[in-house]
């Protein structure tokens, strides 16, 4: 499907079957997890505050809600830039992988059809994250602007579905990885029955 490409780009492919030793889109998944997860679980613990203020009295912890919503908000943004660059290198290094096509996932897919619905929910969720973060600053500087709670339950309700969906949409590039072998080092190994030195000789 992208031999064109793998030969146009000729000597620059390296052992990972890309132009870069190690694989981007991976590192930027890790980055729009981490920070989605972070601005959530900052804008929960704000909204229950009332119940866990006794508790960072007890402790001593100088803790004020609005910091709580800060953490969230900023994190919320950050997530919503760090996601263009997630999709865009995950459609980049896509069209560089040359998997197994015999080769079934556990969910019983073929690399194209994972592909694909990698692909799409690589979409969706940057849609969803962009459309959390409008409707975050919605909240924080029109809606909620004086208000303690600064987020609406229904907010964080939809940010715990998106959890699910980054599961589901994270195990199908896990699949790809560890079923498929895409952009992975070890598994060109196996394929060519070649040490990482041959590999390296031959590029």
């Amino acid at each position: 499907m992208n031999t064109e490409l793998i030969d146009q780009l000729g000597s620059q492919i390296g052992v990972n079957g890309l132009p870069y030793i190690v694989p981007i889109h991976p590192n930027f998944v890790h980055m729009t997890l981490g920070l989605f997860i972070v601005a959530i679980g900052f804008d929960i613990v704000g909204a229950f505050f009332f119940l866990e203020k006794p508790v960072f009295k007890f402790l001593a912890i100088p803790a004020a809600r609005s910091n709580f919503f800060d953490v969230g908000w900023y994190n919320m943004v950050a997530a919503s830039v760090v996601t263009f660059f997630t999709v865009g290198a995950g459609f980049y290094e896509m069209l560089l992988a040359t998997p197994d096509e015999n080769v079934k996932s556990a969910w019983g897919f073929r690399a194209m059809d994972t592909m694909i619905w990698h692909g799409v929910g690589g979409v969706l969720l940057l849609t969803l994250i962009v459309g959390m973060t409008v409707w975050r600053g919605f909240q924080r500087f029109v809606w909620r602007k004086e208000l303690a709670r600064q987020v609406q339950w229904s907010y964080i309700v939809a940010g715990l579905f998106i959890f699910g969906i980054m599961f589901a949409h994270g195990t199908l590039g896990a699949q790809l990885a560890s079923e498929f072998g895409v952009h992975i080092t070890a598994d060109r190994l196996l394929q060519t029955g070649k040490s990482l030195n041959d590999l390296q000789e031959n590029l």
